[in-house]
C-alpha cells in the first residue's frame, strides 16, 4: 500500500531534558535559543521551507503552555508599545512566528512508556491514516538544506517506502554515541537495521548515523505501542523503523545539510558556534 504525500510534521519535545537541568525546570529544552530565536523555531522553519506547514509538537504537561504561548499569542500589548514608540520594525519577528505555520501543540500520552517513540504514538490521533508523515526530534539542527526537503524529494522517488530515514557520515571516535545504520541493499540504499550505541569500531556496521529526521507511513503506529518497549525499557523509534524494515522497504538518505545535535550543554555549544560562524557569513 502507499500513503498520500505528507502534509503534517510531528516535531518532539517531551523528554525531562536533566542533561540541562536547572534552565529545564522552567522552560523545555527545545525553547533554548540560538540567537534570538529558540531551538524549536529553526525545527518548525525547516518544515516550513519545505512545504509542510502543519506542525503538531509534542510537549511535556509544563511545555505545553510554553509553545502555545509562543506560537500563538500575538502579545497585543507589546506591539502597542512598540506602535507608540515609532519602532514597529522590531515586531515583524513576531509577526512571522504567528503567521508561519499551523502549530497544534499536544501533550504526551501520559499512559505511554519513556522514550523516543511515546510523543510520536502521542500524535497519532493528530494524523491522518491514509497519508505519509515527518517525524523530528527537536534537539536535532540541520545547517544548510533542511532534511525534511530531502525526505520529502526521496518520498517522490520512492512512494512505496514503508519509511525514509536520514544519515550523515560519521568519524569513527564518534560510533559509540549513536545509532549506526546497517544497509540491507546497498545499491538501493534499503535499510537492515540499526545498531545503537556499538561498544567497540568493529561492531558498527558502517559509518552512517541515524538522527531525528524521518518520513513514516501510519504503519509504524503497528509497533510503537506500549509493549514493544526495548532498551532500559523505553518505546525506541528505531526499533519500530527496524521492524517496518523487515517487512518493505525502508529508504536511507544522505542529509546535504549538516546535522549537529543540541541534546547536551557540550554539544548545545558546539551548535552555537556553527551557527555564529553562519550568521558571520
Amino acid at each position: 500500500m502507499s500513503y498520500k504525500k505528507p502534509t503534517k510534521a510531528v516535531i518532539t519535545d517531551a523528554g525531562f531534558a536533566s542533561r540541562f537541568l536547572p534552565i529545564t525546570k522552567t522552560i523545555p529544552k527545545a525553547m533554548i535559543p540560538l540567537g534570538a530565536k529558540p531551538i524549536m523555531q529553526y525545527v518548525v522553519e525547516e518544515c516550513v521551507e519545505a512545504g509542510i506547514h502543519n506542525i503538531i509538537i509534542v510537549a511535556t504537561a509544563e511545555g505545553k503552555p510554553i509553545y502555545e504561548d509562543y506560537f500563538n499569542n500575538p502579545v497585543e500589548k507589546v506591539y502597542k508599545q512598540l506602535e507608540s514608540q515609532g519602532k514597529l520594525d522590531r515586531f515583524e519577528t513576531v509577526r512571522e512566528i504567528l503567521s508561519m505555520a499551523d502549530v497544534t501543540v499536544i501533550e504526551q500520552d501520559a499512559s505511554f512508556p519513556y522514550g523516543n517513540g511515546s510523543p510520536i504514538a502521542s500524535a497519532k490521533p493528530y494524523l491522518n491514516k491514509d497519508e505519509a508523515f515527518l517525524a523530528l526530534y527537536s534537539d536535532d539542527l540541520i545547517f544548510g538544506k533542511g532534511d525534511v526537503s530531502t525526505l520529502l524529494e526521496a518520498y517522490e522517488n520512492h512512494p512505496e517506502a514503508k519509511a525514509i530515514i536520514t544519515a550523515q557520515e560519521m568519524p569513527e571516535e564518534v560510533w559509540n554515541k549513536f545509532g549506526m545504520i546497517a544497509l540491507k541493499d546497498k545499491k538501493k540504499r534499503t535499510l537492515s537495521h540499526i545498531v545503537e550505541k556499538p561498544a567497540t569500531p568493529k561492531e558498527s556496521p558502517s559509518n552512517l548515523t541515524s538522527y531525528g529526521r524521518y518520513l513514516l507511513t501510519p504503519e509504524v503506529f503497528d509497533y510503537l505501542i506500549p509493549k514493544n518497549t526495548g532498551l532500559d525499557d523505553e518505546l525506541w523509534t528505531v526499533d519500530a523503523i527496524t521492524k517496518l524494515a523487515a517487512s518493505g522497504d525502508v529508504f536511507v538518505v544522505n542529509s546535504k545539510g549538516k546535522w549537529l545535535t543540541t541534546g547536551d550543554p557540550k554539544n548545545y555549544f558546539a551548535a552555537y558556534s556553527e551557527f555564529n560562524k553562519m550568521e558571520e557569513k
